[in-house]
């Protein structure tokens, strides 16, 4: 039955964990518990479980807790301090309150059963500032999950959203300006080459254009722009990228077509891709009739979604992606082994794709969280 309020849904490894317990990750979007289902939770999934954020300021953690898997935790607040949000990794969790971040290992955290577990880290904030705090933001500068945590940044960049990768991270100024830095090695960095850089620097070829969202992957990178336009970058080896990949060839029954090709990295603007009515893919810099493979897009690339429709929000894991439109329809692609693309099977796609589960439902998409290999959900019956 399909509740007349919003709702979350998940889908892949870890998703399992927020209902009935089950050995095969579903590949179809299923509801979570009770405390999912609470207005202004926060999602952030890792590896091995989920983290959860609800409205009364409780955390929870779903999945493999104290070394058992398919548990659930409800994390107790400190002093009685209302958590207002979280960041989580396999090794850490890091919780913003009203006076102070604090992180704990979550090993121990589970393993005192959510209570007296000994803080790890902590960064005292002054009077009101986590009220305008969004992790891993913090007043001068952001968090990580790895030690020594708190990392400056020059106020002179005015930030307003910051994402992080599994190596590299990204921002999104007040003027819609993106900058990246970090490992390049897989063109994440969206700067032409495979270079790291120490200091955020400027997405040049987005630069002019006014960026609404940013999201990070593992090793690639997504931004849409105010006006709805979709651009991605880094590694492509699962289609993340929207873009052709040979493994997704592989999957359609193409492997005797695909051992012909060749496979590109793309470092300038003027490596375009130009995609035909058939849906043949060629480079304009390679002879014609020749279907290219991309491995990694050091450039932004211009994807459209299937009915060229408007991107509103996104979302990446660890090699694929999620976006909503304007309507309220759910778009994925990439590495789909444990079924995290949520079109109840398990071939990945270089193509974005759209969850028909929500449409067939009459659900709207509201927002998207994308786990390493899971995605999350949150939906509201339509109104007619």
């Amino acid at each position: 039955e399909i509740p007349p309020f919003p709702s979350r849904r998940s889908f892949g490894p870890g998703a399992e964990s927020l209902g009935e317990a089950s050995q095969t990750p579903p590949s179809h979007p299923r509801q979570g518990p009770g405390e999912t289902q609470r207005p202004g939770t926060r999602i952030c999934p890792t590896w091995g479980r989920t983290a959860w954020l609800t409205d009364d300021g409780s955390v929870f953690f779903y999945g493999f807790v104290a070394g058992r898997p398919w548990q659930q935790l409800c994390v107790n607040n400190q002093d009685n301090q209302h958590c207002k949000d979280i960041l989580c990794s396999e090794k850490y969790l890091l919780v913003l309150y009203e006076d102070k971040v604090e992180c704990w290992d979550v090993r121990e955290l589970c393993s005192a059963g959510g209570t007296d577990a000994k803080v790890t880290w902590t960064m005292q904030l002054k009077e009101r500032e986590a009220m305008s705090t969004v992790l891993p933001l913090v007043p001068g500068g952001y968090i990580t999950t790895v030690p020594p945590f708190y990392k400056s940044l020059s106020p002179q960049l005015n930030v307003v959203k910051l994402v992080l990768g599994t190596e590299h991270a990204l921002l999104l100024s007040m003027s819609g300006t993106v900058y990246s830095w970090g490992s390049g090695h897989y063109g994440q960095l969206g700067h032409g080459s495979v270079e790291n850089e120490v200091e955020p620097r400027i997405v040049e070829a987005l630069h002019g254009l006014v960026m609404a969202e940013i999201a990070a992957g593992a090793w690639h990178s997504v931004s849409a722009s105010e006006s709805g336009d979709l651009y991605l970058w880094g590694w492509n080896e699962s289609g993340q990228l929207g873009l052709p990949t040979k493994s997704c060839c592989k999957n359609k029954g193409q492997l005797k077509k695909c051992s012909e090709e060749g496979t590109l990295i793309l470092r300038n603007p003027s490596d375009m891709l130009v995609k035909s009515a058939s849906e043949e893919v060629t480079a304009t810099q390679e002879p014609e009739n020749v279907n290219v493979f991309i491995s990694i897009q050091a450039f932004p690339a211009l994807v459209d979604l299937p009915d060229g429709s408007e991107v509103r929000r996104i979302s990446c894991g660890s090699r694929h992606t999620a976006a909503i439109n304007r309507g309220g329809e759910l778009f994925t692609w990439g590495w789909c082994n444990y079924g995290q693309l949520g079109h109840g099977h398990t071939d990945s796609s270089d193509q974005p794709k759209r969850v028909e589960y929500f449409v067939k439902n009459q659900l709207t998409v509201l927002d998207v969280a994308c786990g390493p290999w899971n995605t999350f959900v949150f939906a509201e019956q339509k109104e007619f």
